[in-house]
């Protein structure tokens, strides 16, 4: 089948999917997870200011709850007329897909201020004791392992935190020339946001940085890493997709896959440390608190008892109480898929390597994909119904020095550290 996608035709056999897609982009055009579940800065500034001086109340939170029956109705439609094809046509399966974890999303949402988020939301990001892909071991104890490994390795966050001196706006100017030069002058704004709660986001067109927050040259290179050269840029290349728009935008589904995937890369473009595996193992551990039982106040304590600022660990917690009651068994478990996810695509990247399939990587960074899409759609890849990226990473560019590292990677998985005796270390040398 020769399909010309570049002119943006779309052969007849697969219009019928590229408007059960337009369908689903507008039934969930009024669903927007992160900011139904934010707090308001307002809120964090006076708690920040009464945790400083030892107050610990339940912060006061109070939440909009969307009516998306609508949306749902719509979404269960087009649920329906795509699993119908999901078995004659990989394109059926990744709508049927999308629209059911668009569903489970609304009726998170819609419960949201209760505990009726949580199941849901474990449906979306999983859980602390999942087990990893092709291991034994769950994401709570690989949460554990990177804790105790960074803690051996004294590694500080106060001094981590401290070192930062980079304004919101002098990063800001800094951001957009590097993006300009990239991207194309003009392809991504650079903005700084006195009310965004997170240190920094990113959406296809636009990077938004905290105002007031000081980075440090890390946070430079990991924005670039994880924000710009994977959320934005997968965005912009889904921009580019004749067949399936959808891919520009961040499903639910696919969040494990992106969050992995831009985790990934701060590994792979060398912007990522132990004190940012150990934050993010942090949270896993502070999700599995929170689900048996652990207040706001308690998952605090736990954060700042690991050596985070007040702000920090006000923050962290936040994080996993965005959206639910904040008095114990309950959360919301986004922060699961950080880890997770760089586990799994970490797995990925050598399982292609092994199978010497580079191509698999480079569509991965062709719109917002999950790791089965990027299997399943081959023949629409292979016939150019799905187009490769326009943009890739720094990192993935250098096809022989990725393979070099992939490579290393898969041969020295092999090594069983409890077999290693510091004498024959010695002696080898």
């Amino acid at each position: 089948m020769n399909i010309a996608a570049t002119t943006g035709s779309i052969a007849p056999e697969l219009q019928r999917y590229a408007a059960l897609d337009q369908r689903l982009l507008a039934a969930v055009r009024g669903i927007h997870v992160l900011p139904t579940v934010a707090w308001p800065a307002s809120l964090e500034s006076r708690m920040i200011e009464a945790y400083s001086r030892g107050q610990f109340a339940l912060p006061q939170v109070s939440y909009v709850r969307p009516d998306l029956g609508a949306a749902r109705a719509e979404l269960a439609a087009i649920e329906h007329a795509a699993t119908s094809d999901a078995q004659v046509d990989p394109l059926g399966d990744y709508l049927q897909r999308t629209a059911d974890s668009w569903l489970m999303a609304a009726e998170m949402l819609e419960a949201v201020g209760t505990v009726g988020v949580t199941v849901p939301s474990v449906a979306l990001y999983g859980r602390p004791d999942d087990l990893i892909p092709g291991s034994t071991q769950s994401n709570l104890d690989a949460a554990r392992y990177f804790i105790a490994l960074s803690d051996e390795l004294g590694a500080d966050l106060l001094a981590d935190d401290s070192s930062t001196g980079i304004p919101a706006d002098v990063l800001r100017m800094d951001l957009a020339a590097t993006l300009d030069d990239f991207f194309g002058a003009g392809t991504i704004s650079v903005e700084v946001d006195a009310e965004l709660t997170a240190k920094a986001a990113a959406g296809a067109t636009r990077i938004r940085l905290r105002g007031g927050a000081c980075f440090s040259e890390y946070d430079r290179h990991q924005l670039l890493a994880h924000e710009a050269f994977v959320h934005s840029l997968t965005a912009l290349n889904g921009r580019r997709q004749p067949l399936l728009a959808s891919l520009a935008r961040t499903s639910p589904r696919v969040t494990a896959t992106q969050e992995g995937l831009a985790v990934f890369a701060e590994l792979m473009s060398g912007a990522i440390d132990i004190t940012r595996l150990k934050r993010i193992s942090l949270r896993i551990v502070a999700i599995d608190m929170a689900l048996k039982g652990a207040d706001f106040v308690e998952v605090y304590r736990y954060f700042s008892a690991c050596g985070q600022s007040v702000p920090d660990s006000f923050h962290s917690a936040q994080r996993v109480f965005r959206g639910v009651p904040l008095t114990g068994g309950a959360a919301f478990a986004k922060d699961n898929v950080y880890l997770s996810g760089l586990l799994t695509v970490h797995t990925f990247f050598r399982w292609a390597l092994k199978q010497r399939r580079m191509d698999l990587l480079r569509h991965l960074f062709a719109g917002k994909l999950t790791l089965h899409d990027v299997i399943t759609l081959q023949p629409h890849f292979a016939s150019g119904a799905i187009l490769p990226p326009r943009w890739l990473p720094p990192w993935m560019q250098h096809v022989h020095g990725l393979a070099g590292k992939l490579a290393f990677s898969v041969f020295i998985n092999g090594i069983h550290m409890n077999r290693v005796q510091g004498d024959e270390l010695l002696s080898s040398v």
